[in-house]
């Protein structure tokens, strides 16, 4: 038992992108925290409200939990779903001996091993001691959510205490969790928040009815304002990893992510991380002198040569419950204002270049009337565009003045508006969203858009819109991995940023290693 769990906790090491700083350490299938303490330091009133909540017969049944068990088959066989049922012992064999890739099947035969196993542990540790030690492994391998697999490291997360220091409150509102481990104090659900509350109740009443605490220890517990103090576990670049570590999941799957002891190499520059850090937060202190109301700030950046991402900020602190910290803002879909301009403008450069042969142009718009070049004279005039179904759309430039006759690099160059949506107009929304899908642009999948699209009427992902941009400084080429087949789409780009340069398992064998493709998007002119 102890060796299945040692192999079962195997870590992940994530590096930087010169292979000797580890960014953080994934431990288990969430890449959370775990500090194991002996079932003598744990308090007891924390061991009365899990058994209480879980399974009252803990330490008289054979490993499983007759009533409920047979409370499960009757309902089952009437045709409800496969449910559990499931006694502690149960719950540790689900945690620790069985595969991750089979925890969550719902499936007779995986209940059944579950339940012949869980019977052998309490044939293996019987009577008081052997039901102690296996009471242990639960409460040291459980998960409470936020990161954090069993009772200490779930009291230091949520109380910022050891757990022998837990008040019955904050030992009830604990035992709580693994049940449901997304609703718990910490969620960013106020509903979620609310109903952590009543099941810290249920788990209060519970433990009154079975005799561990009296009415009036109930009633004060419930009562007990609890202070939760979130905990911040040693990560850096946390936003990046997160990223990272969904990556490695969907290539290679939670066994091998946290069983296989791989060593990841990644892109990310510690030193140009730190600075994009200080920068956004110098950035954000500058705007709130201005009285703008801005609380935060993301940012990427990409080596447009190779598309390695260098540098990934998702939110000021991550740590921050006030601003959403956990959430990535450059993963998040968001208005780009201006900065989708560009694309209208390589949609008419590129087909002024098709018109005249210089690239291929496999949709060509018949009623556009002479191509584009940067020296276009392009009107700024106020002017109601037609833009159906919608009604007709007047745009006004960001200083609220004309400028009258400007050329199109000048219109580009000072971000007037109204010119942009005056050569939107003419080329047409439906051949930006082209033009935008293949430099990167993985959003704008609605067929509804109008002209406001070309000053930010549509949401993009900053990551993509930084990937795409890498295109304009990179001669027309896009560089990066190849799109896994099963997540390509027609009209959408072949290539993905890159975040991973190098995997290797625990025995120091390559699993894999960046090689750049390279292809050409636009017209290097």
């Amino acid at each position: 038992m102890g060796r299945r769990a040692e192999q079962a906790f195997k870590t992940t090491k994530i590096y930087d992108r010169a292979g000797k700083t580890i960014l953080f350490e994934i431990v288990d299938p969430q890449g959370g925290d775990r500090t194991v303490v002996p079932l003598a330091q744990i308090p007891q009133h924390l061991i009365n409200a899990t058994i209480a909540l879980e399974d009252q017969n803990f330490y008289t049944n054979p490993g499983f939990n007759v009533r409920g068990l047979l409370r499960a088959a009757y309902n089952n066989l009437r045709g409800q779903p496969i449910q559990g049922g499931s006694s502690i012992t149960q719950q540790l064999v689900k945690n620790v001996i069985i595969p991750p890739e089979e925890r969550t099947k719902i499936s007779y035969q995986r209940k059944i091993r579950e339940l012949i196993l869980a019977w052998e542990l309490g044939r293996r540790y019987p009577g008081r001691e052997g039901k102690d030690q296996i009471l242990e492994w639960y409460l040291n391998t459980v998960y409470y959510g936020n990161l954090a697999y069993g009772v200490e490291a779930a009291a230091e997360t949520y109380f910022g205490k050891h757990v022998q220091d837990l008040s019955l409150a904050e030992a009830a509102m604990l035992a709580a969790i693994p049940q449901f481990p997304a609703i718990n104090p910490l969620a960013q659900d106020d509903e979620l928040r609310q109903e952590a509350k009543r099941r810290q109740e249920l788990v209060l009443d519970q433990m009154y009815l079975q005799g561990y605490i009296t009415a009036e220890e109930a009633t004060q517990a419930k009562q007990q304002p609890l202070r939760y103090a979130p905990k911040r576990f040693e990560i850096k670049a946390p936003h990046f990893v997160m990223y990272v570590r969904q990556l490695l999941e969907e290539r290679y799957g939670t066994d091998l992510l946290f069983h296989g002891g791989l060593k990841v190499t990644t892109t990310i520059d510690l030193e140009l991380q730190a600075l994009a850090e200080e920068v956004a937060r110098g950035h954000v202190r500058k705007l709130q002198a201005e009285q703008r109301d801005v609380t935060n700030a993301g940012l990427v950046a990409i080596d447009p040569r190779t598309g390695e991402i260098l540098a990934m900020l998702g939110s000021l602190d991550f740590f921050d419950p006030d601003i959403d910290g956990q959430v990535n803002v450059t993963l998040a879909a968001r208005q780009p204002g201006s900065a989708f301009k560009p694309f209208t403008y390589a949609t008419a450069l590129g087909i002024a270049d098709c018109r005249l042969q210089i690239a291929d142009c496999q949709s060509p718009i018949p009623n556009l009337q002479s191509p584009f070049t940067p020296a276009t004279l392009l009107w700024d005039i106020r002017t109601a565009f037609p833009d159906p179904p919608h009604p007709p759309y007047a745009p006004e430039n960001y200083d609220q003045k004309e400028h009258g006759p400007v050329l199109l690099r000048a219109a580009l160059a000072n971000s007037y508006n109204i010119p942009a949506v005056r050569v939107l107009n003419q080329v047409g929304v439906a051949e930006v969203l082209k033009t935008a899908h293949r430099m990167g642009i993985n959003t704008l999948n609605r067929d509804d858009y109008g002209l406001s699209l070309t000053l930010g009427g549509g949401e993009v992902r900053l990551l993509d819109m930084t990937y795409a941009y890498s295109v304009f400084a990179n001669n027309g080429r896009m560089t990066g991995r190849p799109v896994p087949a099963d997540r390509r789409r027609p009209g959408y780009r072949t290539l993905d940023p890159v975040a991973i340069l190098r995997v290797e398992d625990s025995y120091g064998n390559v699993l894999d290693e960046y090689q750049p493709v390279t292809e050409q998007v636009l017209d290097k002119r």
